[in-house]
């Protein structure tokens, strides 16, 4: 063994006196954040980013300064569901994130591309150093909830953002197919292994409501999301049906002016966690 130099920077041992480095990075001195929730998939096509925003706007209803870091950086779609039109705007210190009509702020590289079209066609180290750059770039001044709607999948760049930003917590999304046992399961471990609290799951697309009837419709087969969250010892948060209305709103970019009840849960356990 080579004589110790305690710079454990550029040593390859193990010793006792060996520190594990925190890669936690600090965010923009102006900023000031309370809580940071993750909403993160196992896979893509969930509705991740539509939680995202929905728990965004429901805290922000109950008079909460709220934001969205969007760290999904090839498939950003947070500014659809606001109706964000302009670009964010920034200094030689600083980037600054775009308002929507009800004071959310928001930060998506669908807020710096010319046009909403434009794909990313970036290799993963510039994207997953784009997802932290949004973290230590962005003034984020008074945010009591910052919801991060997370790249799905457990590759490189949301690695990149468990180990770069300070999650409190996280919301696994998730669909009501055979499928879901093992997709989640592979979030929640990764979770685990960053050592951030999972607050609980939600199933999306979990079913139609009959208009004529009222009646339950599973599209997708029946779920499976309560066994799935027992075997994880987890809670299962909310039950999102698939809602034409809630849809129209998306895509009109009025998700602020939503009026559902079923994602109320979520807010409620979102408050809970973070006591």
């Amino acid at each position: 063994m080579s004589e110790c130099t305690h710079d454990c920077s550029s040593c390859g041992e193990s010793c006792s006196e060996r520190k594990e480095e925190s890669l936690i990075a600090k965010p923009h001195e102006l900023s000031d954040i309370k809580k940071v929730i993750g909403i993160v998939s196992g896979k893509g096509g969930v509705g991740k980013s539509l939680v995202t925003c929905l728990s965004a706007v429901l805290m922000n209803h109950r008079g909460f300064n709220t934001a969205v870091l969007d760290a999904d950086i090839t498939g950003p779609s947070v500014p659809k569901a606001f109706g964000l039109k302009e670009k964010a705007q920034g200094n030689e210190t600083a980037i600054f994130p775009v308002k929507t009509k009800k004071g959310i702020k928001v930060m998506s590289v669908n807020l710096l591309l010319p046009d909403d079209t434009d794909p990313v066609i970036w290799r993963g180290p510039i994207i997953a150093g784009t997802a932290k750059q949004f973290w230590t770039d962005v003034v984020w001044d008074d945010v009591d909830y910052m919801f991060v709607d997370m790249p799905p999948g457990t590759g490189d760049v949301p690695l990149t953002v468990f180990q770069s930003i300070p999650l409190d917590g996280i919301i696994v999304v998730t669909s009501p197919q055979e499928l879901v046992s093992l997709i989640v399961g592979k979030a929640v471990k990764m979770a685990n292994m960053m050592n951030v609290p999972i607050i609980g799951i939600v199933e999306n697309m979990s079913y139609a409501l009959c208009p004529d009837c009222g009646k339950h419709i599973n599209v997708f087969g029946e779920s499976h999301i309560d066994d799935t969250a027992k075997t994880f010892g987890l809670k299962v948060l909310a039950k999102l049906p698939i809602d034409p209305e809630l849809a129209k709103l998306v895509d009109s970019g009025m998700l602020e002016l939503t009026e559902t009840t079923a994602a109320d849960p979520i807010a409620d356990a979102v408050e809970e966690f973070c006591k």
